[in-house]
């Protein structure tokens, strides 16, 4: 007898935020690549790498999501949820290889420097702050679902980012010195290192089923335990459906299992309320076998 628990929590519709997000990082990459070639500035070109790899982060991560959101079919029977699982691994080797090619060019530049424009790095950079904020703002809200929450760490990053530039615009106006602006691109490249490391650790995770962030199995089979009417609880499994939905399927032995739906109704509820778990499958059991066969 198994009880099976669907909630679907669309939350707030967050493709205007991507396209408007996508758009308006496409025009500043645009500028601040023309603008990095006039002004020679590693700094610029690299910020404008890192921008790039994260409009193409955006795509995919919206992509991820629109497929998640499809229903379910005979070869899929849970959708294509997972979809947004990979489109967050997808985002994370981008920023790897955008970390590779600016680190490779700026050690080239350190070695063989050349005069930078610093007063057109300053310009261009501030607009960058100003743009990356902006985006950054548009995915403020919904950080529960691990592409959101690269999508904002990306555009967070990318403004501190550009807002460095500045800083390293006005060192090049003051001094002169040439090391400034590939020095600069190195400090690019160790800030998206770090801020991709996380999200790369997490979505291999999520993409190999382990059990989601801010969950704990102990606490799930005890809460499960705890429930009046449970006397044990076996074969509990929890695993990520999608960047923000959880699956669980669990077995537990009770004497109500001839009348299981108020048992079933208060697991659902509080796997729910407590620990955010969308879907869920138990199996109700009267008596706890040595040997358990899952099918």
């Amino acid at each position: 007898m198994a009880g099976h628990a669907h909630h679907h929590h669309h939350g707030t519709n967050l493709s205007r935020a991507f396209g408007l997000g996508i758009a308006l990082n496409i025009a500043f990459v645009l500028v601040e690549a023309v603008y990095g070639f006039t002004a020679n500035s590693m700094a610029l070109l690299s910020d404008a790498g890192h921008n790039l790899s994260d409009v193409l982060g955006l795509v995919v991560a919206w992509a991820g999501g629109l497929m998640a959101k499809t229903g379910s079919s005979p070869r899929f029977t849970y959708g294509l949820k997972k979809a947004s699982i990979l489109a967050a691994l997808i985002n994370a080797l981008f920023l790897l290889i955008a970390v590779g090619a600016i680190g490779a060019e700026a050690i080239r530049r350190l070695f063989h420097p050349s005069p930078t424009q610093g007063g057109v790095v300053m310009v261009v950079a501030a607009i960058g702050v100003v743009v990356n904020g902006a985006t950054a703002m548009l995915f403020a809200r919904g950080h529960d679902d691990l592409n959101v929450r690269g999508a904002f760490l990306h555009m967070a990053a990318d403004a501190a980012v550009s807002a460095a530039v500045v800083f390293a615009g006005l060192l090049i106006l003051w001094t002169g010195q040439r090391w400034v602006d590939p020095v600069m691109s190195l400090a690019v490249a160790g800030v998206i290192l770090w801020s991709s490391v996380s999200l790369l650790k997490e979505s291999v995770w999520m993409s190999l089923a382990g059990v989601p962030s801010g969950i704990d199995v102990d606490q799930v089979e005890a809460a499960l335990a705890g429930i009046d009417g449970v006397e044990a609880v076996h074969d509990l499994h929890v695993w990520p459906l999608s960047t923000s939905e959880t699956a669980l399927t669990a077995h537990i032995v009770t004497a109500q299992a001839d009348y299981p739906d108020t048992l079933l109704a208060a697991a659902r509820t509080m796997l729910h309320d407590r620990f955010r778990i969308e879907h869920c499958t138990i199996q109700v059991e009267r008596e706890h076998a040595s040997d358990h066969h899952n099918c």
